[in-house]
């Protein structure tokens, strides 16, 4: 089977692990109409306030236990059909169970739906909790506790406008590194270097949500290289929110071309097979670099070893079948 874009083997064969997805951003069009009212503009957006709001009014349409379940359900589904095999999915839980006047309801809602997609479609789902920078400290506690409650979750992060700094936070961050919980936060996306190496430092951060910004500075990029610090890199989500002129102007190949450990997400913008197939269209990627980004995507995810060899034996066999053209 030929791939729609650029032939070479079906990239929705291609077994990937998806590092960087918001589960509020991945709600189906239908689902967001038939919850509340037709979905919004999907961008681009003129700036990351725009961008943000909009995704708070799709959050405000999931109510009942019933909606958390379904989008997490339906969350599998989509995932399972573009090859994902693991992913670590983001939640806003606690902001979600102030919103809905229960706190543990909405994490428990989707870990439930999870594990039915998990089950039906065959996908390892783990979720990765995040909090706004803009949002009280207290907040990022109670995240951190209702993290601490489940398994299933395994780490927490900081995410939204970097203007705003991860000081106010350091404790409940050190906590988290001391619990044993991952530690993953957005930075380098609307902000430049000196937020990623608070990020590093403060935040005590394994992976960088986004990155692109890191190549402002060619120490920040050596110290990364040698730290074999991964970067969730999400062009169209870039492109979309105005951060990058264009994909084609987009930094991935540099980034690459620098040594760093980049790997291929969406943000929830887009589907995970589409953003590989755009990189093999603008970019001119061959399987061989398709399958090396799909590589580095399970070496950077929290997967147990186990689980991480299976499915790199798996890319593996994906390059190594004859190629249909």
């Amino acid at each position: 089977m030929r791939d729609d874009i650029g032939g070479g083997r079906d990239i929705t064969r291609l077994p990937k692990a998806h590092l960087h997805v918001h589960l509020e951003s991945t709600v189906r069009p239908r689902t967001v109409r038939e919850l509340g009212g037709p979905p919004e503009p999907a961008g681009p957006f003129r700036t990351f306030r725009e961008f943000a709001d909009q995704r708070a009014r799709v959050r405000e349409r999931l109510v009942t236990a019933d909606h958390f379940r379904r989008v997490a359900l339906e969350f599998c589904e989509d995932e399972a059909a573009q090859g994902t095999r693991y992913a670590e999915v983001t939640f806003t839980a606690a902001a979600h169970g102030e919103r809905v006047g229960s706190p543990e309801m909405p994490l428990e809602a989707v870990l439930e739906g999870l594990a039915e997609g998990s089950a039906r479609y065959g996908i390892i789902c783990r979720v990765l909790l995040d909090h706004s920078r803009r949002r009280p400290a207290e907040r990022l506690r109670r995240t951190l506790e209702l993290a601490l409650r489940h398994d299933e979750v395994i780490g927490i992060g900081l995410a939204g406008d970097e203007s705003h700094p991860l000081a106010p936070f350091a404790d409940v961050l050190d906590a988290a590194r001391d619990a044993g919980l991952h530690l993953v936060h957005h930075a380098g996306e609307t902000a430049g270097p000196a937020s990623v190496r608070e990020a590093l430092t403060l935040g005590h951060a394994e992976r960088l949500g986004h990155g692109i910004r890191v190549l402002d500075d060619g120490e920040l990029v050596a110290e990364l290289r040698e730290r074999r610090v991964p970067l969730e890199v999400c062009p169209t989500s870039n492109v979309l929110l105005g951060l990058v002129p264009s994909l084609r102007e987009h930094p991935l190949p540099r980034l690459r071309a620098a040594g760093l450990v980049v790997t291929v997400n969406t943000d929830g913008e887009t589907a995970l097979a589409e953003e590989y197939a755009r990189l093999r269209e603008v970019f001119g990627y061959g399987d061989t670099d398709l399958a090396e980004l799909a590589r580095a995507s399970v070496e950077a995810s929290f997967a147990p070893e186990e689980v991480k060899a299976r499915l790199l034996a798996q890319v593996d066999g994906w390059l190594a079948a004859p190629d249909p053209a």
